[in-house]
């Protein structure tokens, strides 16, 4: 498994090990291989992670500092709804220290979060946030 994977799992298996969580995308093979499935329903997260290495740094991002960013979209039928994902991704991340074979880690960061926005263009109101977590890591 690459650094770039073993990042994305890290924050992944925080979320999906949370109680009352749907994290989308599924787990690979899972689902209609859809990012997120047709027919899903409110409330659930979709997560997206990037990564950076400093300029100059290995290709494999094995021998440097790693910053990896989990940009969660906290989607719920509400603002009540769409603030509780928000909250039980908060809860999952911040400050939390996961494990990544041959990297020592830091604390994840809350870094910043794009305000609610509805949207009712199907008939259904659907209100998203974005927040987004940062990881530091460093060769174990």
């Amino acid at each position: 498994m690459g650094v770039v994977q073993a990042h994305a799992d890290a924050f992944l298996a925080l979320l999906r090990g949370t109680a009352g969580l749907t994290v989308y995308p599924r787990p690979d093979g899972a689902g209609d291989g859809q990012r997120v499935p047709a027919g899903a329903r409110p409330p659930y997260v979709v997560v997206d992670v990037a990564m950076e290495t400093p300029e100059g740094s290995a290709l494999a991002g094995v021998s440097d500092r790693v910053t990896a960013w989990a940009y969660c979209h906290c989607v719920g039928g509400n603002d009540v709804a769409c603030r509780a994902v928000a909250q039980l991704v908060r809860s999952a991340l911040l400050d939390r220290r996961p494990v990544i074979a041959g990297r020592a880690t830091g604390l994840i960061r809350h870094d910043a979060n794009r305000p609610p926005s509805a949207d009712e263009s199907t008939g259904e109101l659907v209100v998203e946030q974005t927040d987004v977590y940062r990881l530091d890591t460093y060769p174990a």
